[in-house]
């Protein structure tokens, strides 16, 4: 058995900043002053150089929920592995050492679909980056799914979870066991964030929702899906020393985070995944209250393993590990890609956690724990019947290659070029159209007719890339139109409909005049055109992405949110010219909208974010109204972006920079919500060639019971086998060729010492008290389960209302239901609940919402545990955040 993580090359090159110009540039703090959070103990849980308690021991995996056979085959499977094996199943073979993007060594015991047992050198547990999407990889003849922020936009769990069934269905194909997706961390606490994209929305239940449907769409194709980045991954600048740019840092950011945030804003989609079946969840580069999240006690060991019930396991970041016997007490379960720095030649694992177990440093249940819960996984989603052969290379995309890529050993076919995309090119065009929000529409300007006398497209964002869809490494550039970020979550494209060519073809075929310029700076063209048109369309965009690649001087983040390419003058001189102007905005985000949502001359607005392959066939559907939009906007387009309250740390603030999440629960629409701020459109909002009218709210209470603490203790910590303790037996085996730069789990010479190649070795260390420790430990009493004490997702209330198509076409209006909790520091509205609903004209359809205990309580950092508070509660129902036309105070 092996598993692959794959996904796009990463490469670090240099940043070549200019200090001076950043520096000259008034980059604000990470939250402004009047948005900090009237909570005081978020204000005292937020504070800079704060401390994350520790938490030992590491909880062991015990079959909670529906996991108890999986984990019971796993536990089987364990007691046939020697520790060597054991060992290689946790630690990554290293960077370019195989075929995927991260491989784990081998086992003998395990076979390939019951055919092809693997060789004594090497194993290969697959666990990868996404082939599409979320995190790509360097295959071909795969799909570009639309983005998570898509995803979030169509506010519909079908085609979620019909996403995360289709990218699963992909990663199969190629021989990838885990893909690296979906994301929540980033879950969009700053607008300018580079890889929010990746991700849903800032709301933690629209973000937990797509969540938990994308698991299960992965995992139902036999693929184990990996949440992530776990915790507080809110920004690209410091995340990783080497790739910030500045001499004076010693480690990446801490994201410095009060207990209730963490679990009211932060946690909340990774419990939704973890109750989900999520079988991974990678823990981020980042510190959270200066601790390493790969190696934060407290987050993985008490909140992640021991609150939420998680039973699969815990991966790092690629190079996101920071200490060999630390991270394994910590709750870390596999190192990914196993070298401490990409091709090192060394790792903190591999041989050195072979050490630390015959040492008696580590214990054996830690080990076998950590090995029990990445077997557990893989049974879990059926990947021992289901795994096939990797058949491509994340390196190179040549037929014959080197096996070992950075060693350059072993020629063979490394690429077989299998054509993984079945019928996908549907699902990506139907969620392109069904995610793009409809913002303005000024008397009907849109749908058009595909008659107009002559139809202008204006904009670079309109046109191809002048070298090709897959031009721009990691889709490392913003040249053509804008169909996915860049970065590890990038993929490549089987080709990309621009809109440029869709709007054509449409025109064409109906025997109308069509003219397009793609050069936003060629003016004098621009404005002849435009004076000429009698609809003009234009498209511009803003991109971002991850941090290891800089376009036009933004590192990852967005250094602003206005749009790129001069899109701005773009839109002010066609618009100056033509009185049907047509905005269509391709973005990672929110853009700044003001100037375009009262001007005259701009008849139409559409946020179509990052729709994928299918881009150009998308807008085409809902601007020649084949598609009726029904999308609604997953976060908040805001005058401003101090609007926004939070924001991104651009110059470090200590050797350790320091990220005070200061405005606790309050980002996106729950910060313009307590400041009283108008937003340009609000979160949620979106609106449709038919229009809706909303009536008969009902709330009624169900007989739930009481909510019961977790009461009661753990088993012992299980061991499975006995280890040989003679160091001799562990020796680099003689029948097998050593691959430079490989990571092994065997040792050089007998001698322990020597064999780690340690200078402080035997010198007394700090061991955190009771991480050595196995004796039954007592339970959460928030957890329980996969996702927390099951009594949380007990349904206390069933609200119901009425939705009416009151116009003349059929359409979907996604109904909205928000509670405010009532007490002094929570939002005025928080969303709890939301469905899509088709409507035909001059018909109704009933909206119906659960809310469960969870929904209706807060979190009690006293009791350590949720409690629905005594201060009253009211349902509003409605179109979007700013219109909740039904409202219902709760019964108690």
């Amino acid at each position: 058995m092996f598993l692959v993580f794959c996904c796009t090359v990463i490469f670090l090159p240099s940043l070549q900043k200019d200090l001076e110009l950043i520096q000259n540039l008034q980059f604000p703090s990470a939250t402004y002053p009047n948005a900090t959070s009237p909570d005081p103990a978020t204000i005292a849980g937020s504070v800079e150089f704060q401390k994350s308690p520790p938490f030992y021991p590491s909880p062991w995996v015990s079959g909670l929920g529906d996991w108890g056979a999986s984990v019971a085959k796993a536990q089987a499977l364990v007691a046939q592995m020697t520790l060597a094996e054991k060992v290689n199943l946790t630690t990554g073979v290293g960077w370019e050492g195989e075929r995927c993007v991260g491989q784990t060594g081998m086992s003998t015991v395990i076979q390939l679909n019951g055919s092809e047992a693997l060789t004594a050198h090497r194993f290969r547990p697959q666990t990868g980056y996404p082939i599409s999407m979320s995190t790509g990889l360097a295959s071909d003849f795969n799909s570009v799914f639309s983005a998570g922020v898509n995803v979030a936009a169509t506010w519909d769990r079908g085609r979620a979870y019909t996403r995360g069934q289709g990218m699963g269905a992909e990663h199969q194909g190629k021989g990838v066991d885990v893909q690296l997706g979906p994301v929540s961390g980033p879950i969009g606490r700053a607008p300018e964030g580079g890889r929010n994209w990746e991700g849903f929305s800032p709301d933690p239940v629209l973000s937990g929702i797509m969540m938990a449907q994308s698991v299960q769409g992965i995992q139902s194709q036999g693929v184990i899906a990996c949440s992530k980045h776990y915790i507080g991954n809110e920004q690209e600048h410091f995340r990783q020393v080497p790739q910030a740019g500045f001499d004076n840092l010693t480690d990446s950011y801490s994201s410095n985070i009060d207990d209730v945030t963490l679990h009211e804003l932060y946690l909340w989609p990774f419990a939704d995944a973890v109750r989900a079946g999520t079988g991974s969840v990678m823990c981020s580069y980042n510190q959270v209250n200066n601790s390493y999240a790969c190696q934060n006690s407290y987050l993985l060991n008490n909140i992640l393993k021991n609150e939420l019930g998680f039973q699969g396991f815990v991966v790092s970041d690629w190079s996101g590990q920071h200490s060999g016997i630390g991270s394994a007490f910590a709750g870390l379960d596999m190192t990914m890609p196993g070298d401490v720095g990409f091709d090192s030649d060394t790792s903190f694992w591999g041989t050195n956690l072979t050490v630390a177990v015959l040492n008696g440093t580590v214990p054996q249940w830690r080990v076998d724990d950590a090995v029990t819960r990445i077997l557990a996984a893989w049974y879990y989603v059926g990947r021992d019947t289901k795994q096939i052969p990797i058949n491509f290379d994340s390196w190179t995309l040549a037929t014959y290659g080197y096996q070992h890529f950075y060693a350059q050993e072993d020629v063979r076919l490394i690429n077989e070029h299998v054509d993984v995309r079945a019928d996908h090119a549907a699902t990506i065009r139907d969620l392109g159209s069904a995610s793009t929000v409809l913002l303005k529409n000024v008397n009907n300007a849109l749908p058009l007719t595909g008659h107009e006398k002559l139809t202008a497209v204006f904009g670079n964002d309109a046109g191809d890339n002048p070298n090709g869809p897959n031009g721009c490494s990691d889709r490392g550039c913003d040249n053509g139109t804008l169909a996915m970020g860049w970065g590890s979550g990038s993929a490549n494209f089987p080709y990309l409909v621009t809109p440029e060519t869709a709007i054509q073809n449409e025109l064409i075929g109906n025997g109308a005049v069509f003219e397009s310029i793609t050069d936003n700076f060629a003016y004098g063209q621009i404005e002849t055109l435009a004076m000429r048109a009698s609809t003009a369309i234009v498209f511009v965009n803003a991109d971002a992405g991850e941090g290891y690649i800089v376009v036009d001087g933004n590192q990852g983040d967005r250094n602003n949110l206005t749009l790129w390419q001069g899109g701005d003058n773009l839109i002010m001189n066609v618009s100056s010219l033509c009185n049907n102007t047509i905005v269509v905005i391709h973005s990672v985000g929110p853009v700044l909208l003001a100037n375009y949502s009262a001007n005259p001359n701009i008849t139409a607005i559409l946020w179509a974010g990052i729709p994928g392959q299918e881009s150009g066939n998308s807008i085409a559907d809902v601007l020649y109204g084949r598609v009726n939009p029904g999308a609604k906007l997953p976060f908040t387009m805001a005058v401003s972006r101090e609007d926004y309250g939070s924001d991104l740390l651009y110059l470090p603030n200590a050797a350790v920079p320091q990220l005070d999440f200061a405005e606790g629960v309050f980002i996106d629409y729950r910060a313009l919500d307590r400041a009283g701020i108008a937003p340009v459109y609000e979160f949620g909002f979106g609106l449709s060639y038919t229009t809706f009218a909303y009536s008969a709210l009902s709330v009624v209470k169900q007989n739930a019971g009481p909510y019961n603490p977790t009461t009661g203790t753990t088993a012992p910590a299980p061991t499975f086998g006995t280890v040989d303790n003679t160091s001799a037996d562990y020796l680099f085996p003689s029948n097998i060729s050593r691959i430079p730069f490989y990571i092994y789990p065997y040792l050089n010479v007998s001698d322990l010492q020597a064999a780690s190649q340690d200078p402080a070795y035997g010198v007394p260390g700090y061991i955190p008290a009771l991480a050595q420790d196995g004796s039954p430990q007592p339970l959460n009493p928030a957890g329980g389960a996969p996702g927390g004490n099951p009594q949380l997702y007990d349904v206390l209330y069933m609200v119901t209302a009425t939705v009416t198509n009151t116009g003349s076409v059929a359409g979907e209006e996604v109904a909205q239901l928000y509670l405010s909790l009532g007490g002094p520091y929570d939002p005025p509205v928080v969303l709890r609940g939301f469905e899509r609903l088709s409507i035909q004209p001059g018909m109704s359809a009933t909206f119906t919402a659960e809310l469960t205990r969870r929904d209706v309580s807060n979190w009690d950092t006293a009791a350590q545990n949720w409690l629905v508070s005594a201060y009253p509660k009211t349902v509003r129902v409605g179109s979007s955040s700013r219109n909740l036309p039904l409202e219902m105070a709760l019964p108690m």
